[in-house]
């Protein structure tokens, strides 16, 4: 591919770069064109829609390194800038070491190496941005650099290169990381689908899937595009798309979603779009689009560097050109003129700032907080408004039973124990919690049916047992108590034997118990509205946000319906969205800061 800028109307690159990221990136275009999300090494902008590829041209002529989604998490080494910076120091310290033990011409072959090598991490980049009439810090460092060759001073200038390189090196690594972050989108869609065609079943790429196509969908599968039921009912788990951890109940007419799992139950779902359309992929697109919509953030350093540069480099010139001219001595002034380039060129500056990232980076790193660079602290900084994702970030993601109700007759733990029997070969997060419940490891209950959508029903000792919702069967003198416990956001699944009904069980994702202190501390630091965003039910979300005293509640959200919410959010007070799935991709990207 072939591009150009600032000839016409701006023809942007295209490629696979799919980047969540702290922070709005750095505005660096070519001048005539809108800021992006996507900015390489030459400032320039990269726009990507969701197509496999390696590399890509950039708006520069630049080749830009794209992530492969199928490739494996990058490990520190291996970053082609850390190699860079670990042979530029090793490099100068050999030399250093060579010049105290008084060797005359090794050193200087070292420093010029080590030079070299640490320059290739940011002076080609800065000459050809350069080019295009950009400026950033580093183009400060090239100068400088070149400025202290020129006065002979080698060391200085490779000691300079190597230190920017580690700096350059580990927002790198950061980037590349946080880049690789929905790298698990692309799994999450089955390589292969039944789909029925004339009657007859065919194993078919999801990529050929067509709207209209009858998809065949068996229990423990995962649905490969969005479609609507048209036989047979069952218990999807919808976490990919909002990220809440309990099944959700799923029957003909209901519309269902990419990368959802069948819990149980054969099902027949009609097409109604296609891969490059479905949920996933529009997950995908809304973080493109949100990222377009950043603003023009940049590097401190960077900011500095715009009008410093020129300023310096015309001071420079002028030293030179009215010095030579009223001393006649052009020599002695142009070598003033070079030490005055090199002095103002802040290099201190430009190095601190990226080292203090660094250094802020790598203490959030032992915390187990990555982040992407700097532009993110100083987003951070300015945030006023907080939305959080519920299951997972404020709950423990983990549902537990929270009470047992009983008929006359009965007791607790007899209705978790005939519970437990039936559930004790399953792997229903419900399950799970009842369980974790039951007084002691149940005997498994013989001739154990799934009743796709209802429950389930099976023999203990002679005696017919049957669990499920609400409706399957009825709820009879605790239909209040469920009703009071459905109020409060539990799932209440029902046990009856031989007919008659035993207790109940209410289970339901419960708090951390740090969120309450959590939303406390934020508003201590500053934050002024926090909201809590979910796909989960009203009555559930609503329940939970009081008890985590959130200011908002929205409930029953889409990723689409999380990003809508965070910019309303944003026309007030810039925004800090925190989340931990797939579906947060989208309100994370919108965010100003996504944590």
């Amino acid at each position: 591919m072939s591009d150009s800028c600032c000839g016409g109307e701006p023809k942007k690159g295209t490629g696979d770069l799919i980047e969540l990221q702290m922070a709005a990136p750095p505005d660096e275009t070519c001048g005539c064109a809108p800021a992006s999300a996507q900015v390489d090494a030459c400032g320039c902008e990269v726009k990507a829609p969701p197509v496999r590829t390696k590399t890509i041209v950039d708006a520069c002529g630049c080749e830009v390194e794209v992530p492969d989604p199928s490739a494996p998490v990058q490990r520190l080494y291996e970053v082609r800038e850390i190699q860079l910076a670990t042979v530029s120091g090793l490099l100068l310290a050999a030399g250093l070491l060579l010049s105290l033990l008084d060797v005359s011409t090794a050193p200087r072959v070292l420093e010029v190496l080590a030079l070299i090598v640490g320059g290739l991490t940011f002076i080609p980049q800065s000459i050809r941005a350069l080019g295009r009439g950009r400026l950033s810090v580093g183009t400060l460092m090239t100068i400088a650099a070149i400025g202290a060759v020129l006065l002979g001073e080698v060391a200085e200038a490779a000691t300079l290169a190597f230190l920017f390189s580690i700096s350059e090196a580990m927002e790198s690594y950061a980037m590349t990381r946080t880049r690789q972050g929905l790298r698990a989108l692309m799994d999450l869609v089955p390589d292969r689908a039944t789909v029925r065609r004339d009657g007859v079943e065919h194993d078919v790429d999801p990529a050929e899937l067509q709207i209209g196509d009858v998809l065949l969908v068996r229990a423990g599968e995962r649905i490969a595009t969005d479609g609507t039921i048209r036989t047979g009912r069952s218990a999807l788990d919808l976490s990919a798309i909002t990220g809440e951890s309990l099944p959700t109940e799923r029957g003909p007419g209901d519309e269902v979603f990419a990368a959802a799992i069948n819990g149980s139950g054969a099902l027949e779902i009609e097409v109604t779009a296609r891969a490059g359309e479905n949920s996933l992929a529009r997950v995908v697109r809304i973080v493109e689009e949100a990222q377009e919509r950043k603003g023009s953030s940049q590097r401190l350093a960077d900011r500095v560097a715009r009008p410093l540069v020129p300023g310096v480099l015309v001071v420079a010139l002028l030293i030179a050109v009215i010095g030579s001219l009223v001393s006649g001595d052009p020599s002695e002034w142009i070598n003033r003129a070079l030490v005055v380039l090199v002095a103002a060129s802040p290099c201190a500056f430009a190095i601190a700032v990226p080292v203090t990232v660094v250094s802020a980076i790598g203490a959030a790193t032992r915390s187990g907080v990555l982040i992407k660079g700097g532009a993110a602290l100083e987003a951070l900084g300015a945030v006023r408004a907080v939305a959080l994702d519920k299951t997972g970030t404020l709950t423990r993601n983990q549902p537990r039973v929270i009470d047992t109700l009983t008929t006359a007759g009965t007791t607790a733990e007899q209705v978790l124990a005939a519970a437990a029997a039936l559930e004790v070969r399953s792997d229903h997060p419900l399950a799970a919690a009842i369980l974790a419940a039951a007084p002691a490891d149940p005997a498994p209950a013989e001739d154990v049916q799934a009743i796709a959508g209802h429950g389930l029903t099976g023999t203990l000792a002679g005696t017919t047992v049957r669990l499920g919702k609400p409706g399957y069967i009825d709820a009879g003198p605790l239909a209040a108590d469920v009703i009071r416990l459905q109020e409060e956001g539990a799932t209440v699944v029902l046990v009856e034997e031989d007919g008659r009904l035993t207790g109940a069980i209410a289970v339901r994702d419960e708090l951390r118990p740090e969120a309450s202190d959590a939303v406390a501390l934020l508003r201590r630091a500053g934050v002024r509205q926090v909201a809590m965003l979910t796909g989960d039910n009203t009555a559930t979300a609503t329940a939970l946000g009081a008890r985590a005293g959130v200011d908002e509640v929205h409930a029953e959200l889409l990723p689409e319906g999380k990003v809508t919410v965070v910019e309303r959010m944003q026309l007030e007070h810039p925004v800090a969205m925190v989340g931990d799935g797939i579906n947060d991709a989208p309100a994370l990207a919108s965010a100003r800061v996504g944590v």
